[in-house]
């Protein structure tokens, strides 16, 4: 028997996206202002957004607290909100790269065992991506080689991808995502104006409606240095007011302060937050930025064909999403592209959503039933028949995601390995023709 529909859950660290890309938070609140604790999708119906505080299921990456995993499960598949029968129905599942086996094998238990699906798909966000639109401005089919920066909320991930296959041995991690920025930001500010250190909702909304990606950084330093009140960059965050069921917001031109209001001064803390994301050792860790991570993870890839990876580079993931990013990643991958290679970023309409869609479009290939487990399967073989249809980083040779670190630069230089920049690279704009080498 054919299921009667399936089922897709981008299940993320900070949100889970599913039902027509509708983003559910990925966590249980406990409202201190309301005294009410809410599960995934009930957040919506808090009034009092102040001092939350987060139980998460997922821990450096990885789902660890099943129990709060469930919980959230159970609403989103209730007739709240996707009302749907497990039973008769196929599940699609993002999990994080580098997953562990031991949690892979749970994710099989709950599907299967407590939830009773008819067959299920596990994968990670970036395999399903050439499914996708993503990179349909290169041609109609997608390219046999690309990169995936998936720039998330625990991690920023480098996937090499060829001809659908994730390339192990080539997927670099950089130990930045949106939890650090956001935590980081909160430190900054409590340190400067107001304790913000358990408002960590409030401070999400700050950091991504506030900050940007500097292509000028030394020049923004000096423009807040010299004139530190005001200057082009300085914007004024109102806090929210609950009491009045007003949500925080950055003042517009001309807008009065009533005398009850209360403003965050964002000055560096603008630019200096994203930041991180091309200079990790700003903050003490021992990784390279952004740019050289693409360029080491490149660099492990077969000669004759790392044209084609320079050449289809896209992005997903929330962090994609300020302003200046892909100008700043293009400037800096300029530098290190070979002279004899183009250069092409992809954007997507929507990042954070970008895998939830083109989940959509690889469960409507003719192909996909192939791809899936049946419980029947998995009640007969147990998590062996996920080991065979699933093939992960375990079984590529890849060994220890630890060599994913990257070394910067400038230690390479020192250990006497000079880093190559070629002098002449050129670059092509994503609105030009899908040539590739």
């Amino acid at each position: 028997m054919q299921p009667q529909t399936t089922v897709i859950l981008d299940n993320g660290a900070s949100t889970i996206k599913a039902g027509s890309s509708r983003l559910i938070p990925n966590a249980i609140v406990r409202s201190k202002g309301d005294k009410t604790t809410y599960f995934g999708h009930q957040l919506q119906r808090c009034r009092d957004y102040s001092a939350l505080h987060y139980r998460l299921p997922f821990e450096k990456g990885y789902l660890v607290d099943w129990d709060a995993q469930k919980a959230i499960w159970d609403g989103l598949f209730s007739s709240e909100v996707l009302n749907v029968d497990t039973a008769e129905s196929s599940l699609l599942i993002t999990e994080p790269y580098f997953n562990l086996p031991n949690i892979q094998d749970v994710y099989d238990q709950f599907v299967f065992e407590e939830y009773e699906f008819h067959s299920y798909h596990r994968c990670t966000p970036a395999s399903i991506i050439p499914y996708g639109r993503l990179f349909q401005a290169g041609g109609p089919s997608p390219p046999e080689c690309l990169v995936v920066i998936d720039s998330g909320f625990s991690f920023t991930h480098v996937m090499p991808i060829m001809n659908n296959q994730i390339q192990w041995y080539a997927v670099k991690r950089l130990d930045v995502g949106g939890k650090l920025l956001t935590n980081q930001l909160k430190e900054l500010v409590s340190y400067r104006q107001w304790n913000m250190m358990d408002e960590t909702y409030i401070m999400n909304h700050a950091k991504e409606t506030c900050c940007y990606v500097s292509t000028g950084f030394f020049k923004d330093i000096e423009a807040c240095r010299s004139n530190p009140k005001k200057n082009s960059i300085v914007r004024e965050y109102i806090l929210p007011n609950f009491s009045t069921n007003r949500h925080g917001h950055v003042r517009l031109p001309g807008e009065e302060l009533s005398t009850t209001d209360q403003v965050l001064h964002m000055e560096n803390e603008r630019f200096t937050i994203p930041e991180l994301l091309f200079r990790p050792d700003d903050i003490g860790l021992e990784q390279s930025g952004l740019a050289a991570t693409v360029a080491a993870s490149i660099s492990l890839l077969p000669d004759d064909l790392r044209g084609m990876f320079w050449a289809n580079i896209g992005l997903i993931g929330g962090n994609t999403n300020f302003p200046g990013f892909y100008e700043r990643l293009s400037s800096e991958l300029l530098s290190l592209t070979p002279v004899e290679y183009d250069l092409q970023i992809y954007r997507s309409e929507d990042a954070v959503t970008e895998a939830y869609h083109s989940a959509l479009a690889f469960v409507k290939d003719p192909a996909f039933s192939t791809h899936v487990v049946t419980r029947e399967e998995y009640l007969e073989s147990g998590s062996s028949a996920s080991r065979r249809k699933f093939p992960g980083w375990q079984s590529s040779g890849s060994g220890d995601p630890e060599i994913t670190k990257v070394i910067p630069e400038s230690m390479n230089e020192e250990r006497g390995q000079p880093s190559r920049k070629p002098s002449r690279p050129r670059m092509r704009t994503n609105t030009t023709s899908g040539r590739r080498r």
